[in-house]
């Protein structure tokens, strides 16, 4: 069993203003095979989780540590912290125009495993992969993220998911901007992913409607760049029915 602590994490960005303090502590733990929701309101430093544990260079961490397997991942750089088992799906994935979706594939399952997969066993592993997310098999021939929309976006995130098979997959928003029938097909290849017991989930969002297919083992209510409480999943149907002014004004005192 694999393990993702994050400890006393303090995180900054450079601002006109100087530099301003977003995350302001934060204790997580996450074991393999556990879906973990972070929910919070707009500008509460959810996303600045997400992408500081992955080593973004915008953000500074001043103070913590972030261990995966007791290792601390923030002595290494982005494409080491992947190797060692970390993966991110943005909420607003780039283009890259010029690279197809099936050579993007290849390469980063060819970095994370030390060597590229048999041409032909690739090809098959990439058809099954795609047909259990509902993606056309002509998908891997477009260039990635270029024209995709919102729905296609986030397919091929959770596609890069079960082949890279992480230890731990942070997901940032990856309900954003998908209707009914691709938020089921996302979730399930969620689903898919978390079943095989091997990686550990962490589920940033903002909303309730994912966490109706996705089903959290816990959820942490994020406001001020910290968590302020933790519950299982009767805690998202809490906030569903209240909103988040109650922990907006008590992490005020």
């Amino acid at each position: 069993m694999s393990t993702l602590e994050i400890r006393n994490l303090h995180v900054q960005v450079e601002t006109d203003q100087g530099a301003k303090e977003i995350l302001r502590g934060v204790d997580l733990l996450i074991d393999s095979g556990q879906t973990h929701a972070v929910m919070g309101p707009n500008g509460s430093g959810k996303s600045t989780l997400a992408y500081s544990i992955a080593g973004h260079p915008k953000y500074t961490i001043t103070e913590g540590e972030v261990l995966l397997d007791g290792v601390n991942i923030l002595d290494m750089s982005v494409d080491e912290r992947a190797r060692a088992g970390l993966f991110l799906a943005m909420q607003y994935p780039v283009e890259v125009p010029g690279v197809s979706v099936s050579n993007f594939l290849r390469t980063a399952v060819s970095a994370v495993r030390g060597e590229a997969p048999r041409v032909r066993e690739w090809i098959g592993e990439l058809k099954t992969a795609m047909a259990e997310l509902s993606m056309d098999s002509k998908f891997a021939e477009r260039n990635v993220n270029e024209g995709f929309s919102g729905g296609e976006k986030k397919r091929h995130e959770i596609l890069q998911m079960r082949l890279m098979k992480p230890k731990f997959a942070v997901l940032d928003e990856t309900d954003s901007g998908l209707d009914v029938d691709a938020l089921r097909t996302v979730s399930e290849g969620i689903n898919s992913v978390k079943a095989t017991g091997d990686t550990g989930i962490l589920l940033i969002t903002h909303y309730t409607r994912i966490l109706r297919y996705v089903k959290p083992d816990f959820v942490h209510v994020f406001v001020a760049g910290r968590i302020v409480a933790q519950g299982g999943p009767e805690l998202a149907e809490e906030l569903e029915a209240s909103g988040y002014e109650k922990f907006i004004a008590a992490a005020r005192v």
